[in-house]
């Protein structure tokens, strides 16, 4: 499920930091390593991750490659997020009947 892989590529707080970045506008990779103790060649590994997860997208000008945030994937996150957000109301007001029942 692509959901799974976007969660997991969210969860290493490297690939997190490279996303929180990524939005406030697009970089290049030397822009988005710069605070960062991370060498280019695991920059790049990170930035595959968040791709291969649709999280961030490429934009090539020329020699020059920037990253941004890829609307599709949080679209698919959306999409998750709203298949539970009906789950949850029901759940809280059985709770709340159990704990009313416990007085």
């Amino acid at each position: 499920m692509i959901e799974t892989e976007i969660f997991r590529a969210l969860a290493d707080p490297t690939r997190h930091a490279i996303f929180r970045k990524l939005a406030a506008g697009a970089m290049n990779a030397s822009a988005l390593r710069q605070g960062m103790a991370i060498s280019q060649p695991a920059m790049s590994q990170h930035l595959a991750v968040l791709r291969r997860a649709r999280l961030v997208r490429e934009e090539r000008q020329g020699r020059f490659v920037n990253y941004r945030i890829d609307p599709d994937g949080l679209a698919l996150v959306a999409r998750w997020l709203a298949k539970y957000r009906d789950y949850w109301p029901a759940r809280i007001d059985a709770l709340k009947t159990v704990l009313e029942d416990m007085d």
